[in-house]
């Protein structure tokens, strides 16, 4: 054939439309392969092992009996690899200032871990779930309530998970990506339920795991092909869901597919592709304008790629990114003021910092985040003394964050030589904070630069 032929040949073929792994795919006849599938594969479970169907009575009978309905196999595997006792690291006492390991403001050794995680005793929590994982007691000698059990997965896999978060949350990142390891592959044949159609640990261990154990093993390319095949579930999911009609179903997971969208752009900045992670967040649907604009999904996308442009040092992209009405008037006027401050516009962005907080207080709301960027622009327009009195203010008012104990922390070493007994001060009013009143109440050293 000609190679001209062969040119007019190709030209008059359509091009096909693709999709990515993180786009919902709304053919549900195009259902990909899932976990399951992979895990009956993998273990052997063919249709020639299945038991076949007694039929053959059924024809020869003018009556028609209905089958008895098989019982549900119970899962028992044995995840007693999870519930040694060297996985578990101490946690020191020493890292947390000495205000906060004050045994009258420390809660009792038996108070039960949801109490602990509501009054936002997240060390203890983290504690308490160990001790319960490995069964054994605490320092004050109490038992452990009921150990638990190598079969028992969704009580292990909850334990688990408060653990780790809890770590998380303490700034304890590298011990829960060393005790993560012991999961290893969470998308193996072994955490899978072939008959339910399921896998056995809940969705926000394994996101959880994802990024701990990309740290644990010091790969930061596993947390990019981890996310992808949990995509890849997730479209599986979706396809399911919407051949039952099962419309919830299919709600909640088109919200993780699009979530770990942003995590791989995550991913992506962590391992300081910065322009690839852009590249990917525009690629997305909700980026494409593909929903509404009023979509939850798309105004949140908006934020993430503003924020990551920000980061990059774009501010027209960031501000291209929330602007056409995809996200609310409050969104845009945050963007445009962290804008100004990444131009160096303090002046500008101080106006508008203080221009929100006082429409928020008119309306009777406030908003740390607000506080903390005017009180910065207050520290860069030579104001300092203003800035510290706000911050203190918030402090008064229960907001203890990191980034707020931070910043005041380091205008405390900017503006007097008693730095250290002023934050040592200010440890004890942050520890006589009511328990519960937003976030953690524990704080570590590395909050007020001790």
């Amino acid at each position: 054939m000609p190679f001209t032929n062969f040119l007019r040949i190709t030209a008059s073929r359509p091009r096909s439309s693709t999709k990515g792994p993180l786009d919902v795919d709304d053919n549900s006849l195009a259902s990909p392969t899932g976990l399951v599938t992979q895990a009956k594969r993998l273990s052997g479970n063919t249709s020639q092992n299945a038991s076949p169907r007694t039929s053959l009575s059924q024809t020869r009978s003018p009556v028609r009996t209905a089958a008895p309905r098989p019982k549900t196999p119970v899962i028992k595997r044995d995840f007693s690899f999870l519930l040694k006792p060297e996985i578990y690291h101490q946690l020191s006492p020493l890292a947390i200032p000495a205000p906060f390991r004050s045994p009258a403001r420390q809660p009792a050794s038996d108070t039960p871990i949801p109490t602990l995680l509501a009054a936002g005793h997240f060390r203890a929590a983290a504690i308490a779930a160990a001790q319960e994982l490995t069964g054994t007691s605490s320092s004050s000698g109490s038992p452990v309530l009921s150990p638990v059990l190598a079969t028992d997965y969704a009580r292990i896999f909850d334990l688990l998970y408060v653990r780790l978060s809890c770590l998380c949350l303490i700034d304890a990142v590298p011990l829960a990506a060393q005790e993560a390891k012991a999961l290893e592959d969470l998308n193996s044949a072994f955490y899978a339920d072939e008959n339910a159609g399921t896998h056995l640990a809940p969705w926000a261990l394994r996101t959880l795991v994802v990024r701990l154990q990309t740290i644990g093993f010091g790969d930061p390319r596993r947390a990019v092909m981890s996310y992808y095949e949990l995509a890849r579930e997730a479209r599986a999911a979706v396809v399911r869901a919407a051949q039952h009609h099962d419309h919830s179903a299919a709600e909640l997971w088109k919200r993780r597919l699009v979530d770990l969208g942003i995590r791989v752009a995550g991913a992506l900045v962590e391992m300081d592709d910065l322009a690839g992670a852009a590249a990917h967040l525009a690629s997305l649907a909700e980026a494409k304008g593909e929903k509404g604009k009023g979509d939850p999904d798309t105004a949140r996308l908006a934020v993430c790629r503003a924020l990551l442009w920000l980061h990059i040092g774009d501010v027209d992209a960031a501000r291209c990114c929330v602007g056409n009405g995809v996200a609310d008037g409050m969104v845009v006027r945050v963007v445009d003021a962290l804008a100004d401050m990444a131009d160096g516009e303090y002046e500008g962005a101080l106006e508008k910092w203080r221009g929100l907080r006082e429409e928020m207080a008119k309306n009777g709301t406030t908003d740390e985040m607000v506080g903390v960027n005017l009180a910065v622009c207050l520290l860069y327009t030579g104001r300092m003394p203003e800035g510290r009195d706000l911050l203190e203010e918030l402090v008064d008012a229960g907001q203890t964050s990191h980034t707020l104990l931070f910043n005041l922390t380091t205008m405390y070493e900017l503006c007097s030589d008693r730095a250290k007994a002023l934050k040592m001060s200010l440890a004890e009013r942050v520890a006589d904070v009511e328990p519960g009143s937003g976030g953690g109440w524990e704080k570590t050293n590395a909050d007020f630069k001790l």
